[in-house]
Formats: C-alpha cells, sequence, structure tokens
C-alpha cells in the first residue's frame, strides 16, 4: 500500500474530512459497508480500505451503505449538520417548552451524548445555550416591539417564574428586562 495517491486519500479519512464526501466512497472489507470519507465510525486499517469513486460501484463489489454516515441520502454536509439543522429548528419552533437535552434525544430517537458532541461540533454550541440564546432574542422583540407585561414574556419564552427570567436575562444582555424596555436597546 506505498501507492501515494492511496495515501492521501486515507489521510481524509483520518481526518474525517469532509470536503470529499460525495467525491469518493470507502469501502471496509471487514465490515462490508461502504462510507463517507468523513464517517465518525471507527477508523479502518489500511489493508482494510477499497476506494470507489461512485456508490453503485462500492454496491457492485458488494458492500452495503453504512448506517452511521448515510452515503445513500445525500445531503451537502451530512448527517450530522442534518441533525443539529433539526435540533435548531426544534428550538425555533417551540422555544416556550421545557427542553433538555434527554428530552431533545428522545424526540430524536438518539443518544444525549451524541446528540451533545455532534451538536457542539457542528454549530460550535450546546443545545441549552442555543436554546437560551433563541429565547432571549424572542424576549428582546417583545419587550421592544408590544406593551405586554414582563410575567406574560416571560411566560412566552418558556420560564415559569419572572424572577428567573429576569436574572437570566441580565446575565445575557446586562440588564433587566424592565430597563432593556425603557432604553429600547439594554446595558
Amino acid at each position: 500500500m506505498e501507492d501515494p495517491l492511496f495515501q492521501s486519500v486515507y489521510e481524509t479519512i483520518l481526518q474525517r474530512d469532509t470536503r470529499y464526501d460525495g467525491q469518493y466512497y470507502v469501502g471496509i472489507v471487514s465490515t462490508g459497508i461502504f462510507c463517507r470519507p468523513s464517517c465518525r465510525s471507527r477508523t479502518p486499517k489500511p489493508e482494510n480500505v477499497r476506494v470507489y469513486p461512485s456508490m453503485d460501484e462500492a454496491r457492485q463489489a458488494g458492500f452495503r451503505p453504512c448506517k452511521r454516515c448515510r452515503p445513500d441520502h445525500p445531503s451537502p454536509h451530512g448527517p450530522d449538520a442534518k441533525l443539529a439543522q433539526t435540533i435548531k429548528g426544534l428550538i425555533q419552533q417551540r422555544y416556550q417548552e421545557n427542553w433538555t437535552l434527554t428530552i431533545f434525544a428522545d424526540e430524536l430517537k438518539i443518544s444525549p451524548y451524541h446528540l451533545q458532541r455532534v451538536f457542539r461540533r457542528v454549530t460550535g454550541t450546546t443545545p441549552a445555550k442555543e436554546l437560551l440564546h433563541t429565547r432571549v432574542t424572542v424576549a428582546k422583540q417583545l419587550l421592544s416591539q408590544s406593551h405586554s407585561s414582563i410575567t406574560s414574556i416571560a411566560k412566552k419564552v418558556g420560564y415559569q417564574n419572572t424572577s428567573h427570567f429576569s436574572a437570566v436575562f441580565k446575565k445575557n444582555v446586562g440588564c433587566t428586562p424592565q430597563e432593556f424596555r425603557e432604553n429600547g436597546t439594554g446595558g
């Protein structure tokens, strides 16, 4: 396996580089599956790797698609980015609900650990921080565009306790909801 082309391909597998997804597929002889080069599954030994320019060629060679990286489900950034987008969509649509990592994971039928790890890797933040950011952003809009009470706004963005909402808001914006409303911009 001294082929320099194979060595460069194997390096992309080791680095799990998404730039090569869709350009070629990696068949793993020991498991009988084929993956994207960026698949997060266990790294195969070089002698077990076969490279195919298309999914059809990998299938013709007797390999089946990986259930983890889903090479047969085209997506520009793979299943990890799709999972992160799904979580962001849930947060945008249902930020008022009482979300926890376990509830997110149950909703998507995956483990909480995997969800947290994938979301952080793709977005650079956690689902909890994304939820907090969304709630604060919506609260700022409501405070500046409506005359609803702060208690009402707290409930609309998912907080049952107004004092907790005020403390969270102040920590993230730098002023209380009332000060934000009076100044129009906060801080």
